[in-house]
């Protein structure tokens, strides 16, 4: 996970509800300069008004990554009012800024100039209208929605207060039937409380996007990634299509996995797994029900958190090897500075931000992880994914503060992913962790892993948005959020809700990006990138082995081309950063095809004679 506080990511944008109550006139003074006629200026004013912004960004983004950074690593009331007035000043900084860059929508200016005054529209996640009073309002929304998130938990049957990560542990774990049905159903009891502030936020989106020239706000989000809104979205169907075959020859196994486990009474092989069944509250990934669907014979031969252990490893020999990772690349090794700021394990003495982040606080050189490290081998594969993160801000801190991020918002967690997929067996033997690679008899127990994870998100990381769109523009009615809701998601997932749902339902409230206005397309996107870079990369390094075996691991042809990417940063259409690793300009699902070939085979043979779809 990528967490640098660039005002170009920032969630949810107007906390005016204060400063209009301290007579700060910012958000009526921005609304006033947005009724300049557009006409009177010309590209100089462009240019001017873009030479000034970058300063006052720059200046915003470092003050904000310090308070953001103090609050995480030392939560108490006092930092997080730190953090909270850092962001108010960054996000009401960023209404301005739209609202001025909209100026020049009809103003002739050089394409340099058009990409950045774009970047400046679209940086607005939830837009406010240009009225201090619906702004404030917005901004009490925003924060109400995410305090019913953050302080939702559940009473059980029994009397017990269970938060969201106990219930979440219970999901991943637990095999009773009854058990996971009740957490399932408790977790959501937090969330009809929320529909009435979601249809007015989404009310409001829509007035300020259509104030800064959208049609509705998903039209704005959809606009965010150089090409017709429209476009984007029949691209992600096309995707899509690509991946289907391979996700309903995985979902045909796993349904019939859990009938065995389940009785086909509670899990008809016939109709959409229940959602409850799937080891994750969302059922976006199905990596914890891995031991009820494991293939035979699938065990590797080792394990590397054993591995790890007998080889000395603690957290910071995690971190190093990590780090060789990239310099057997060719990339410069991480900064001293790196080693003195980061965290790397949880303090005994105080309360921290525990969830894994990299961050780049100035855009120069002072790149840090946060985390609390697991000596385990799936944590050395998280390290390896942030310093991604950290290579690519180190990469494109020569830009100017507009371009200080990845090609589209799917890159940054692409470009981390893509390096954990050469957390490969033959990588693991390179560095000594492992003395033998396993036969490929082996791989099909390390790929249904991956597939159970990477294979099963993927539909849902594409749903979350198609719900929302579809809500923005008002095909989705009010009464007809939960319906909605559940008719994608038995499309797309085959998965559907295992008990009838009320009509008052708000179902999607239960998924954290919901109410606080996170896009989600970025996550389908990066799992398609992913596998791409990683063959484009395979290809690169002269690989000749499958691609689910290959790691670029000291290859300094795969290094350079990568680099060359990650300098770009956002300077140029993603296009254009897509041709440079991959030769084209248009995402290719094939990748993934290729990745999981052995298994698909297999999964085929297994689901011979079964009664697939849903």
């Amino acid at each position: 996970m990528q967490s640098t506080f660039k005002l170009t990511t920032a969630a949810i944008l107007v906390a005016a509800s204060l400063s209009a109550c301290n007579g700060d006139n910012t958000v009526k003074n921005a609304a006033k300069a947005a009724t300049v006629v557009s006409k009177a200026l010309t590209a100089q004013d462009a240019e001017k008004f873009l030479a000034t912004t970058e300063k006052e960004l720059v200046q915003l983004n470092l003050e904000g990554s310090r308070a953001a950074w103090i609050n995480a690593n030392f939560i108490t009331q006092d930092t997080s009012a730190l953090a909270a007035a850092a962001d108010q000043k960054s996000t009401e900084a960023g209404v301005r800024f739209a609202m001025q860059a909209a100026k020049f929508d009809a103003v002739e200016v050089s394409a340099d100039q058009r990409r950045k005054l774009n970047i400046l529209k679209q940086s607005l996640v939830m837009p406010a209208p240009q009225d201090p009073a619906k702004s404030a309002e917005l901004a009490k929304i925003g924060a109400e929605l995410n305090s019913l998130y953050g302080k939702g938990n559940y009473t059980t049957k029994s009397g017990e207060t269970l938060s969201l990560g106990e219930m979440t542990a219970t999901m991943a774990t637990s095999r009773n039937y009854d058990e996971l049905l009740e957490m399932w159903q408790g977790w959501r009891t937090i969330s009809p409380a929320m529909k009435p502030l979601y249809i007015r936020q989404a009310e409001l989106g829509n007035e300020g996007a259509q104030g800064l020239g959208y049609a509705d706000l998903g039209a704005m989000w959809r606009s965010n990634y150089d090409m017709p809104a429209d476009d984007f979205a029949k691209e992600l169907d096309r995707l899509w299509g690509q991946i289907k075959p391979l996700y309903d020859d995985l979902h045909c196994y796993v349904r019939s996995e859990l009938g065995k486990t389940y009785g086909e009474d509670k899990v008809p092989q016939d109709q959409p797994i229940p959602a409850h069944l799937l080891g994750n509250m969302w059922a976006q990934s199905w990596g914890n029900i891995y031991d009820l669907v494991a293939p035979e014979n699938a065990d590797p031969g080792y394990d590397v958190t054993k591995q790890l252990a007998s080889h000395n490893y603690d957290e910071i020999k995690m971190v190093k090897g990590a780090e060789s990772f990239f310099t057997s690349l060719g990339f410069e090794a991480l900064p001293e500075t790196f080693w003195q700021r980061s965290l790397f394990t949880k303090p005994a003495d105080r309360d921290v931000a525990c969830h894994a982040s990299a961050w780049d606080l100035d855009a120069k050189d002072d790149i840090r992880i946060k985390m609390c490290i697991q000596k385990t081998g799936e944590d050395f594969s998280v390290i390896h994914h942030e310093l991604g993160h950290n290579f690519y801000q180190r990469a494109y801190q020569n830009q100017p503060v507009y371009y200080q991020n990845s090609a589209n918002d799917g890159f940054h967690e692409a470009i981390g992913d893509t390096i954990a997929l050469s957390v490969t067996p033959k990588y693991l033997k390179e560095i000594g962790l492992i003395d033998t690679i396993p036969d490929e008899s082996k791989d099909i127990g390390l790929l249904m892993k991956m597939a159970l994870n990477k294979i099963a998100f993927i539909p849902f990381g594409l749903m979350v948005d198609q719900w929302r769109w579809k809500v923005y523009s008002g095909e989705v009615t009010p009464e007809n959020y939960n319906s909605a809701w559940w008719e994608l998601r038995e499309k797309y997932q085959g998965v559907t809700a295992p008990i009838d749902r009320n009509i008052n339902a708000f179902d999607p409230g239960a998924k954290y990006h919901v109410p606080a206005g996170v896009p989600y397309s970025r996550y389908f996107l990066a799992h398609i990138q992913q596998f791409e870079f990683h063959r484009a990369l395979c290809e690169i390094s002269g690989n000749t082995d499958p691609i689910h075996r290959c790691s670029i691991y000291n290859n300094k042809d795969a290094g350079a081309a990568l680099n060359t990417v990650l300098e770009m940063g956002s300077s140029q259409p993603w296009q254009a950063a897509y041709k440079v690793l991959t030769g084209n300009e248009q995402m290719d699902a094939t990748a993934i095809l290729d990745y999981f070939a052995p298994l698909h085979t297999w999964l085929k043979d297994k689901n011979q004679g079964k009664q697939c779809g849903f």
